[in-house]
């Protein structure tokens, strides 16, 4: 339907900011350690603040977020989210920035999971992946085209003119979304019978929720562990120039421009458990190359990273579909927000985890910059967790009229 897709572009637009904003701050951290004189440990904590604050966000927003149209509650987060991004922006120091980024936080986790639940209430779940596979395709396009030319920004101007770029963006996307969707209202009827109370703990006290928060936790832990350093150990460890790092995003992004609207037909087609599983396991072989790799030509490198972005983003499709398929609609919101809350979490946790396994050395490739050693542990810490995730995903179940 031509109002259906018009509204997945929307929900893309607002992801796409949504996620460059997320992704912008990895590539950007050989410049802000040097800018800041920062470490690995103090840069981790730049990337989880904004996961941290996301998840206790999540939760609270969960007691009281499916007693609200879901449009109103999507633009009024949005707006906090694009406040918080002007606020990185304007940032003058390292502890102002962690205090921006926690802002920003709060609102991003509650955006991304009330787009996916407006996803899952418009479209049924036989057409399901492919509508997610669509949204989620703004992470491609986040990829090619939002973080290297936020890079190009960084380095023309500053490392703040991305952030400023976002926030303008994201002005003009409420405006659209304000006229574009449609009320949401159809799960309220059943919503507004429940105290908020009731509505968390038919969540938190079922096992299929559990054991999608369960799925989630582990997915997280094995998928970004290895991410927020991927820019740093390229830099330092194979040979990378800062200006190289765009590359990363031009072909990991522009890969799955082509492949996630394909998983998510494929997964639609063939089965989302089944799609989960062979992506969950092909993309072992680029985690351990990354992780391992000495220095290397810029070409072979790329193979690697583009390799990532295809089978990370291939699990993440079906994994994110099975997840919508085990709660009823009128639980949906808590459930996503709170779910949301959990892969925050996680992934908070992985950043931090990352950082205290490896360390830093000046590095002997890259004049000026730092070495990454232990790095090949976070890989296989990655690769534990990943085949949890794997084991768990054979046990969620759809629930009818999801």
């Amino acid at each position: 339907m031509k109002s259906e897709r018009i509204i997945l572009i929307v929900l893309a637009a607002a992801m796409f900011t949504h996620i460059m904003d997320f992704m912008i701050i990895m590539p950007l951290g050989p410049v802000l350690m040097r800018i800041f004189d920062i470490g690995s440990k103090e840069f981790s904590i730049i990337v989880s603040c904004y996961s941290f604050s996301a998840f206790f966000s999540g939760i609270v927003a969960s007691f009281f977020i499916d007693r609200f149209d879901r449009k109103k509650v999507f633009i009024l987060t949005y707006l906090g989210f694009t406040i918080g991004t002007i606020a990185c922006g304007l940032a003058p120091d390292f502890y102002t920035l962690l205090i921006s980024r926690s802002l920003t936080g709060l609102f991003g986790g509650v955006v991304g999971a009330q787009a996916l639940s407006i996803v899952s209430d418009l479209i049924p779940l036989e057409r399901r992946s492919a509508g997610i596979g669509f949204v989620m395709a703004s992470f491609s396009l986040a990829s090619v085209f939002g973080v290297p030319f936020g890079l190009f920004l960084s380095t023309r101007f500053s490392w703040h003119f991305p952030f400023l770029f976002l926030g303008s963006v994201g002005i003009v996307i409420i405006i659209v979304a304000y006229f574009v969707l449609p009320p949401l209202k159809g799960h309220l009827e059943e919503v507004l019978k429940r105290k908020p109370l009731e509505s968390f703990m038919r969540v938190i006290t079922r096992k299929n929720p559990q054991m999608g928060f369960l799925f989630t936790g582990l997915l997280m832990l094995g998928h970004f562990s290895i991410i927020p350093f991927i820019a740093a150990y390229m830099v330092g460890n194979v040979g990378f120039s800062e200006s190289d790092l765009t590359y990363i995003y031009l072909v990991g992004g522009g890969l799955t421009i082509f492949s996630s609207p394909l998983i998510g037909r494929l997964a639609d087609k063939y089965g989302r458990l089944k799609i989960f599983n062979i992506f969950g396991l092909l993309v072992f072989i680029p985690v351990i190359w990354i992780t391992n790799m000495p220095q290397s030509p810029l070409w072979l490198a790329l193979i690697s990273t583009g390799m990532f972005f295809v089978f990370a983003n291939g699990r993440m499709v079906p994994s994110t579909t099975m997840v919508t398929s085990i709660i009823k609609p009128e639980n949906r919101g808590a459930f996503m927000s709170m779910r949301s809350s959990v892969q925050q979490l996680f992934s908070g946790i992985a950043a931090l985890i990352a950082g205290l396994i490896v360390s830093e050395v000046p590095s002997t490739i890259t004049e000026g910059s730092i070495a990454l050693v232990n790095y090949q542990y976070v890989g296989y810490f990655a690769i534990t967790f990943s085949i949890l995730a794997i084991l768990v995903a054979q046990r969620l179940k759809s629930v009818k009229g999801s």
